[in-house]
């Protein structure tokens, strides 16, 4: 759907050149909610705005749809933009406009007869859940509500393609769920292409098929969201995976316990579950297969869309031969180990 090749930007300034996008290279599939997480400044929102040519690029190219954008003249950008949907942060909506006529001004602008685009209205107030809101203005809605608004105006014209600029940054938590529950709904009826950016890992988790790892102005991770937050190749990855998916343990807790069992041996372990397996009672299982004992210093779980996983920290407490035969049980039951101490 996206084919972004050896893009690169430049802001020239009095003083030096500042390069926001070094050589961006990335492939979005047709009908995928594609993120892309980085840090403030780190040139995600500038990649964004080059997909619609709200930005021009200073080389590379972007293909749309089998379209070059980055080859089109101006009439001809015109057009293409009224298939290429954005949201943003800051819901941008006319206050002198009520809601009805807020998601009809595109409509206008794109030249479609009004009772065509009305009809048209009222089916996107219906999708986002606004239709009692229709005569209201801007001012008298929520934050979730204007960003609904946003999303619905946004869908006039049928876009292919949605492009979501932190749209969901200056919402509380529960609306954030809620807006993003909203595009995943949409993703899924319309079959309609989703680039979302952010820098919130918890928005990755909850909507995205995959993710790119954007950091000083170049791509530096991109995979499945399930693969990064099991298993984060890069510092930044890790960084993002680490804020909301804490591995930390107790280790003075721990180097107590360690010492604490004169007559039996004793091991630190990690043990890393995802999918089926974090449902199943390996560990109970173990416990009554050897004569051994399983204490849980620390341990959490979360889900990636419908896909369970985390890690239990473990002392494993018994002779060498029931240690390392627990250890074999639950490296075959298809969980990752890892010997801390």
């Amino acid at each position: 759907m996206i084919e972004i090749k050896n893009l690169t930007k430049i802001y020239h300034t009095t003083h030096q050149d500042i390069v926001a996008l070094n050589n961006v290279s990335l492939s979005i599939n047709r009908g995928e909610i594609f993120g892309i997480i980085g840090l403030s400044g780190a040139g995600k929102s500038t990649l964004i705005r080059c997909i619609n040519m709200l930005e021009k690029p200073s080389q590379g190219s972007i293909i749309v749809d089998g379209q070059v954008i980055t080859a089109l003249n101006k009439n001809q950008l015109h057009l293409a933009r009224q298939k290429i949907g954005m949201i943003f942060q800051q819901f941008n909506l006319l206050s002198s406009r009520n809601i009805f006529d807020n998601i009809m001004f595109p409509l206008e602008i794109a030249g479609i007869p009004p009772n065509q685009a009305r009809i048209r209205v009222n089916e996107l107030l219906e999708m986002v859940g606004l239709l009692d809101k229709a005569r209201v203005y801007p001012d008298q809605l929520s934050g979730g509500q204007k960003q609904r608004v946003g999303i619905a105006r946004a869908l006039a014209n049928d876009p292919k393609l949605l492009l979501s600029d932190e749209a969901t940054s200056a919402l509380d938590p529960q609306t954030t769920r809620s807006i993003l529950k909203l595009l995943k709904d949409i993703n899924t009826q319309l079959n309609l292409t989703i680039l979302l950016i952010t820098h919130d890992m918890n928005v990755i988790k909850q909507v995205c098929d995959r993710v790119a790892v954007i950091n000083d102005s170049h791509i530096e991770e991109v995979g499945d969201v399930l693969s990064m937050f099991t298993n984060p190749s890069t510092a930044t990855s890790q960084s993002f995976i680490q804020a909301i998916v804490n591995k930390d343990d107790p280790i003075e807790y721990s180097h107590n316990l360690l010492n604490s069992h004169a007559d039996r041996s004793s091991r630190l372990i990690r043990v890393s579950f995802i999918g089926s397996s974090a449902g199943e009672p390996v560990i109970s299982s173990m416990i009554k297969k050897y004569d051994i004992d399983a204490n849980i210093l620390y341990g959490n779980i979360d889900r990636v869309k419908d896909v369970p996983f985390g890690n239990l920290t473990l002392e494993l407490i018994g002779s060498i031969d029931a240690i390392a035969q627990s250890m074999d049980y639950l490296k075959n039951s298809g969980l990752e180990i890892e010997v801390l101490q």
